[in-house]
């Protein structure tokens, strides 16, 4: 297993278990193959584990599984707070101390705002004395780091990242996501400020193996490498030296045992011009499938009106090389959450971004059959009502 180290020098496995995907036996946990895999990544030398407040069963099947086994100060625990459902200060406390009960430990080594969209979650968190909150718990040693996980576009993650003293942060990241949500340019701006960065969804909860195009998967297969599509989204991660730790929803022993002999062979900056080569032309044959060939670039913002070009174009196409449901999914976390309205349908037709544009797209008209496609009537409404729920208080 190889090792990055976080902000204090502590040395964190490359590889960490996602516990949000155990498997499930009569409709509950099914602990006993739990434990056997995560035993199995135990032994291969991974130490982080990230669960969270609202990842149904999975708090207590950890809790349980590291006093079983005797192995609670010798792995890090990560969960998180859920930050959405805080009406006041009291809430803090209640949430924190029910995971500790969960985790039967009293502390947590990485502590996570959970689910971090906008700048004004933190905001509306510091009006709850969060930062002292912090302070004392870091000092009494309940809380050894901290950090927040994040859903957005990069300039949001950018004012959360710059609005606190954050021992590490959380980020979506796979090299279909390099240039949406926090991207490469978040990635690297934690970097520069020596922040330790943790990898979510590094192959799309799988899609990324499971739903590639055929063409995809042929240039996969005859490469003289032999890696898997999984392996090659992994390695690619890996090969970024900002990249401290990957998380992987193991749920098999094979699993663990592959992702295990990945993440002990990988080194950072191994990759060519032939691997990085290779995955454009699998991202090719994958943006063969979107609806329009927004890079991401962001020459056509700032939008007079507020529109989020590059996120809705993002969400667009990936109701079509996913599935719809993964589109407005992402669509009501990065845009429609947020406090300050991003919508498409915001679009007033001045035709700015046009102009700007390296690709020459047609955004006007994209807009349009964009927010036809995102945010029909009763999602939109959908996401009205669970903002003002997570705004509440």
């Amino acid at each position: 297993m190889q090792f990055r180290k976080d902000k204090t020098g502590e040395p964190l496995s490359v590889l960490g278990y996602g516990c949000m995907r155990f498997s499930r036996k009569r409709g509950s946990l099914d602990y006993e193959k739990a434990e056997k895999e995560l035993l199995l990544a135990y032994k291969k030398g991974v130490n982080y584990y990230d669960t969270a407040y609202l990842y149904p069963g999975s708090e207590e099947l950890l809790g349980k599984f590291l006093e079983n086994n005797n192995l609670r100060d010798k792995v890090n625990i990560a969960t998180k707070l859920p930050q959405y459902l805080v009406r006041n200060a009291g809430q803090i406390d209640k949430f924190f101390d029910e995971e500790l009960r969960r985790l039967r430990t009293d502390h947590v080594d990485y502590y996570l705002m959970h689910l971090m969209t906008d700048i004004s979650e933190w905001e509306r968190l510091k009006g709850f004395g969060i930062a002292e909150w912090i302070e004392s718990k870091k000092q009494s040693g309940a809380i050894r780091n901290i950090g927040f996980s994040f859903h957005g576009n990069t300039d949001m993650f950018l004012k959360i990242l710059n609005a606190y003293d954050w021992d590490f942060c959380q980020i979506q990241y796979n090299y279909m996501d390099e240039n949406t949500q926090a991207g490469r340019a978040g990635l690297e701006a934690a970097e520069k400020k020596g922040i330790p960065v943790i990898i979510m969804e590094p192959l799309r909860g799988g899609k990324l193996v499971g739903l590639l195009p055929e063409k995809a998967k042929q240039l996969i297969a005859s490469d003289p490498h032999g890696w898997s599509p999984a392996e090659w989204g992994l390695r690619w991660l890996w090969d970024q030296p900002g990249v401290t730790c990957v998380l992987s929803g193991m749920n098999s022993r094979e699993m663990v045992a592959e992702n295990c002999r990945i993440a002990d062979s990988v080194r950072a900056g191994e990759f060519g011009e032939a691997e990085f080569a290779l995955l454009e032309e699998v991202k090719k044959e994958i943006n063969a499938k979107i609806r329009i060939g927004c890079t991401g670039c962001g020459y056509c913002m700032p939008c007079p009106k507020g529109v989020d070009i590059p996120g809705t174009f993002s969400c667009w196409n990936r109701m079509y090389s996913e599935n719809r449901v993964a589109g407005i999914r992402e669509y009501a976390m990065t845009i429609g959450f947020r406090k300050k309205t991003a919508y498409a349908s915001q679009c007033v037709g001045c035709g700015k971004c046009e102009a700007h544009c390296p690709q020459k797209l047609p955004i006007r008209e994209a807009l349009k059959k964009a927010d036809r496609a995102l945010c029909p009537p009763p999602v939109k409404a959908g996401i009205e009502v669970a903002k003002k729920f997570m705004r509440k208080g």
